[in-house]
């Protein structure tokens, strides 16, 4: 009964959220980048921050510097969504957040060569998250994809976080597919959105790590890491700028220039990724050399999407 009150509670907010991006016209018009066409309420994923502050509050204030992080962080990327924030803000918001879920996860102990560098790999993930957000469902689907990963992961493998806090983001996550997962999406999640759900994602999958000592489960954002890391390396190679919008990604090829819906090729990132895990659990003892392979694999299959089909981009 406590989560289906939670549900109709996470609903009701996303929907006075609709009302108010309405008024005060806090939407998102399409570009020649952009993989939309329609203009749509931009910032949904709001319900993602409220749904943990919603735990937050109910949970006796469990993982209180996780959420004084995910409050900072969500909060400058709502401004930037509404008018925009400077890089070198927005970095120094991202940093501090990452500090402060640092001190969640006890790593001050650590010398300060590798906090740096842990910082500078965190901030990359969640800015390649933050990429990854551009056709519908994508982002949702892709999330409630390794929330249910991690839900299995807790419950079958090893215990490492509340299960509470695993259902109100997936509950957040359903909400939030509901207006996004489909041909017509009511709402984007925004950089909001996209940000917080990546700042969510990441302390949980922090903890799993520190809790097994096994970076290995790193295999769990492989999907999205390897179409990032290599769209980076490829817009590199040409000379672009990296921060700025394009339409190179391996989900923008499928969706743009080979015209495939964007809810199919969202749903091709999620079950990818489930069965990235499924083989994974089931090789476990092998888990190293899986993941090698797995990357291997994935990145053969993004070249040969750029080297078949990036020529149609470059055309328009």
């Amino acid at each position: 009964m406590y989560y289906f009150i939670l549900l109709i509670t996470l609903l009701s907010a996303e929907l006075l959220y609709f009302r108010l991006a309405d008024n005060f016209n806090i939407i998102d018009k399409p570009n020649e980048r952009s993989s939309h066409t329609r203009i749509t309420l931009r910032g949904g994923g709001i319900v993602f921050p409220v749904g943990i502050l919603i735990y937050f509050f109910s949970n006796g204030f469990e993982y209180l510097w996780f959420v004084s992080g995910l409050l900072l962080i969500a909060g400058v990327s709502f401004v930037d969504d509404i008018r925009g924030v400077s890089q070198k803000k927005r970095l120094l918001f991202h940093m501090t957040a990452m500090l402060l879920l640092f001190y969640q996860w006890e790593l001050f102990s650590l010398s300060w060569y590798y906090l740096f560098l842990v910082l500078i790999f965190c901030i990359g993930i969640i800015n390649a998250y933050n990429f990854m957000d551009g056709i519908n469902g994508i982002t949702g689907g892709y999330s409630l994809a390794v929330i249910g990963m991690f839900w299995y992961i807790d419950r079958y493998v090893v215990s490492f976080i509340d299960p509470g806090l695993l259902y109100v983001t997936g509950l957040s996550l359903l909400v939030f597919n509901f207006f996004n997962f489909r041909k017509k999406a009511k709402c984007f999640a925004g950089d909001v959105g996209s940000v917080s759900m990546a700042f969510v994602i990441l302390f949980i999958l922090g903890k799993l790590i520190l809790r097994t000592q096994d970076l290995s489960y790193m295999i769990l954002l492989v999907v999205y890491g390897i179409d990032s890391l290599l769209t980076i390396v490829h817009r590199i190679i040409l000379r672009e700028n990296i921060f700025e919008a394009h339409r190179k990604h391996a989900y923008q090829l499928l969706a743009n220039e080979l015209k495939w819906p964007h809810t199919y090729v969202a749903t091709i990132y999620m079950v990818l990724q489930i069965l990235i895990f499924v083989g994974y659990e089931w090789l476990h003892e092998w888990r190293f050399y899986y993941l090698m392979g797995v990357v291997l694999t994935l990145s053969f299959i993004y070249c040969g999407l750029i080297g078949k089909y990036g020529k149609l981009h470059c055309n328009h």
